[in-house]
């Protein structure tokens, strides 16, 4: 069965190239640009989550936060994304279980993702 990968962001081309490079490679992938919208009640969870920090009025490492303090999602593996290189150790403080710096290598990429999938 393909391990299943949520990708959140709200820009249309990262969500876009986020979904095909990780079809190629095998996964499962839903996107969403509507992080309030992300884990509906009752939804099947995600194997991962690729979450941006900044979406417009919502912060990643919130969002993070609130997934990582709910016990249906506590144990979800959730890798935060942002083009602030500078943002890696508070990424981690929101209970963050990676962080990856855009734009990223698809290995580099890829390589965080095999490690919890």
């Amino acid at each position: 069965m393909k391990k299943k990968i949520l990708v959140v962001d709200d820009d249309a081309d990262i969500l876009f190239v986020l979904k095909m490079m990780l079809e190629r490679k095998g996964y499962e992938v839903e996107t969403s640009a509507e992080p309030d919208k992300i884990l509906p009640a009752g939804s099947t969870l995600p194997d991962l989550v690729l979450l941006d920090i900044w979406m417009g009025n919502y912060d990643g490492r919130d969002i993070c936060r609130q997934l990582k303090a709910d016990p249906a999602t506590q144990q979800l593996p959730v890798i935060l994304l942002s083009a602030s290189k500078d943002i890696g150790q508070s990424a981690r403080e929101s209970g963050a279980d990676d962080f990856v710096a855009k734009p990223f290598e698809q290995k580099h990429l890829l390589e965080k993702i095999s490690g919890y999938i």
